[in-house]
């Protein structure tokens, strides 16, 4: 039986490195995606390849992919997993903050899935595992933006399974609750005027802001993702989407559950807004 060949955007760390490591144990080939590979000099392997790759330039995903395709002539898995969130007001973000969180949460999902489809198109196989956001479903106030890409990332895992059905090919989204990855650390970027000492948002921020980063550094293992991601690569009936971590189970259960303002409700009170 020929090794499975999976790709993994943001491959560096959080829930990609601990993926590949985890697909690694499971005899997959991998090839990890990174603007910055030295990340995954530590890691050898023989059977994973760092590749640093601009996702936000088609040539350098497609000069990638083919690079894939020459040596493997496949690709089984494709995992979404690049994306980090803006902190801001809507009233103070720049016009190239809220193009490059498109650009990355977003189009660059578009980018490679565009080019990866076709080899799995062609193979009549393959799945697809978009890493969500269970912010994707529920909105918070100072991430407007990452919200909106992950309810884009949403309605692009629902249309693509229509569209990808008849080709045998798979169409998943995970939405993590917080989990205690790079992302605080390194993932989340600061619009300066909503964070100045001057900003209209100044109190939301004092209290928002806290609240947020203790609980994704206090969150669940980014090894209870990679369990999961396997897991949805074994069982070709396991449904569109599914939730990781206490945070996304407890809310989205709630937003089910409730009328819009009940659970907006229920929101302000949690995070004393």
């Amino acid at each position: 039986m020929q090794k499975r060949v999976v790709v993994i955007t943001g491959a560096s760390t959080g829930m990609g490195r601990a993926t590949l490591e985890y697909l690694l144990k499971k005899d997959f080939i991998v090839y990890g995606f990174s603007r910055d590979i030295t990340k995954l000099s530590d890691l050898k392997h023989n059977s994973f390849t760092p590749l640093h790759v601009d996702i936000t330039s088609q040539k350098s995903i497609d000069d990638a992919i083919s690079k894939i395709i020459d040596k493997e002539n496949k690709i089984d898995v494709l995992l979404n997993n690049a994306g980090y969130g803006l902190v801001s007001s809507v009233e103070y973000f720049t016009e190239e903050e809220m193009q490059e969180q498109f650009d990355i949460n977003l189009f660059a999902l578009l980018r490679i899935t565009k080019s990866v489809t076709p080899h799995m198109r062609k193979a009549q196989h393959g799945v697809i595992i978009n890493i969500s956001s269970f912010l994707g479903k529920i909105g918070l106030p100072l991430l407007t933006l990452y919200n909106a890409s992950k309810y884009a990332v949403e309605g692009v895992t629902d249309s693509l399974r229509y569209e990808l059905k008849p080709y045998n090919i798979r169409v998943h989204s995970i939405l993590p609750g917080f989990f205690d990855t790079e992302f605080a650390r390194s993932n989340l970027q600061t619009n300066s005027d909503t964070f100045a000492e001057s900003s209209a948002y100044k109190e939301l921020v004092a209290n928002l802001a806290p609240q947020i980063i203790e609980q994704i550094n206090g969150g669940n293992s980014a090894d209870e993702v990679a369990k999961l991601i396997y897991t949805i690569i074994e069982d070709e009936k396991f449904p569109a989407r599914v939730t990781a971590g206490d945070k996304a189970k407890k809310f989205l259960a709630m937003r089910k559950e409730l009328s819009d303002e009940d659970f907006e409700r229920r929101v302000r009170e949690y995070y004393g807004l």
